[in-house]
């Protein structure tokens, strides 16, 4: 089953739809929630996080967490300044902020942990996406500039020294206001398509660092969404109008509505504020301000279904039925919304950049995705926060599915320590390899008979 998840910037709460039923919202309606544009992420299918607009009263915004089974908000964070887009990887190991600064903030979701900050852009971070493969982050902000980050490149200090630019690249040929950003696929061949309140959306090579193609609109551009072959993208306008543009054909292929523009769908009367594709890639869904949820066969370009929530839809997004149960192998499940699931939610996200351990625990993973069918927990937990959740579960009752969850956290545990144990292995390893070669090479670059103290210098 498909969901369909919106939030709005008025206290309407999240919303949650089948995508394939015929209109009825699931029980479960996530309030508070006055989320910001593009604040709103599903965390490894296990919960859900939304940014909140700043309160005129407060200098500093939010960040919620939701359960599935729960309609109230379980955790709050506040971070050090407002945070407007978040985003996750796959495996929900991580949350990116970017904030109204300008700065990037990096949280590690098990033990809630600051690990990096940036600053990204001289105004408000817009909004961020990840690329295919979780590498690349893709930033686009108020100054009008689109940037790709290496995320291995910013926990590596001395390369990030070494470096001309903190980033790959900077794509700065918007003249307003960068609205939303969307990365294809195929890795570092991929493209990138941003929107912006100049009212065009341009298309940039990934591979080649270059801009591509231009597109001109004849209303504001607030969301875009790439078809799943990527020979078109879709564009929700201000207008209330979703414009078909083209990724691939002649450059002198044009409509009416300008060049490289081939169709629109238009049924909603207010703006267009938020786009998703099913997971199939049949189905678009779009959202707007005036608080409808219509669900498009691209085929036909007919609308097959339409949702309610709330005046002024800002976010929304496509995904498959979350992990909420424990089967009998201990291991998340498919499963209802239901209020008798239970779930273990991370701690708040930290205001500051923690000092290392002295354990030295291991931390985030950055790496390139990897697709599997089956859940993964492991990655979701770091050592500690796992360590602490068997205490917990040893304090509080025996219920079968405690004891399973408790095992599987053992098991898991043990092989985050394993894993711990062998990258260090690996990593005294080289380093002695390393020393090893270097002594080699400069002994047999001396001339002989001339031998070199350390200490001395000479």
């Amino acid at each position: 089953m498909e969901l369909v998840i919106a939030s709005s910037p008025g206290d309407a709460g999240i919303g949650c739809w089948d995508l394939h039923s015929s209109g009825a919202e699931q029980k479960v309606r996530y309030r508070p929630c006055t989320s910001a544009p593009h604040g709103l992420t599903c965390v490894g299918r296990r919960f859900l996080a939304s940014s909140q607009l700043r309160d005129s009263s407060s200098s500093s915004g939010s960040i919620l967490y939701w359960s599935w089974n729960k309609s109230q908000v379980e955790v709050k964070s506040f971070p050090a300044e407002p945070i407007n887009p978040l985003v996750s990887n796959s495996e929900g190991t991580y949350i990116i902020g970017g904030g109204s600064s300008g700065e990037i903030y990096f949280w590690e979701v098990a033990s809630g942990r600051l690990l990096k900050r940036w600053h990204a852009h001289y105004r408000a971070v817009t909004c961020l996406v990840l690329s295919e493969d979780e590498s690349l982050l893709i930033s686009g902000a108020e100054d009008g500039c689109v940037r790709v980050w290496s995320l291995l490149m910013m926990f590596d200090d001395i390369g990030r020294e070494a470096a001309k630019h903190p980033y790959i690249y900077n794509f700065n040929e918007h003249t307003l206001r960068v609205t939303d950003v969307v990365s294809g696929h195929g890795g570092c061949n991929a493209i990138i398509v941003s929107a912006s309140e100049d009212r065009t959306c341009k298309v940039w090579s990934l591979s080649k660092g270059k801009l591509l193609r231009s597109i001109e609109f004849p209303s504001i551009i607030d969301a875009i969404v790439l078809d799943p072959g990527e020979h078109v993208f879709y564009a929700g306008s201000r207008d209330g109008k979703i414009f078909i543009a083209a990724l691939t054909g002649e450059s002198t292929l044009s409509s009416s509505y300008g060049k490289h523009i081939i169709g629109s769908l238009s049924e909603h009367s207010n703006a267009v504020t938020c786009l998703a594709f099913s997971s199939i890639g049949t189905l678009l869904v779009s959202g707007s301000v005036d608080g409808l949820i219509r669900v498009w066969d691209t085929k036909t370009h007919n609308i097959v279904r339409i949702f309610k929530h709330a005046k002024g839809l800002n976010n929304i997004f496509v995904v498959r039925q979350p992990f909420i149960g424990i089967n009998r192998e201990g291991i998340g499940a498919q499963a209802p919304l239901s209020r008798k699931s239970a779930s273990l939610l991370p701690p708040p996200l930290d205001k500051y950049i923690n000092s290392p351990d002295e354990n030295n625990e291991p931390r985030a993973v950055i790496a390139p995705h990897t697709s599997c069918d089956e859940p993964l927990e492991a990655p979701y937990h770091s050592f500690h926060v796992m360590k602490h959740q068997i205490n917990e579960l040893q304090q509080h009752g025996s219920s079968a599915a405690t004891e399973m969850e408790l095992e599987r956290l053992k098991l898991d545990c043990n092989r985050s320590l394993e894993m711990v144990q062998r990258w260090r292995r690996m990593y005294d390893d080289l380093h002695r390899f390393c020393v090893d070669e270097l002594l080699d090479g400069s002994q047999t670059e001396r001339p002989s008979g001339i031998l070199h103290d350390d200490k001395l210098g000479t």
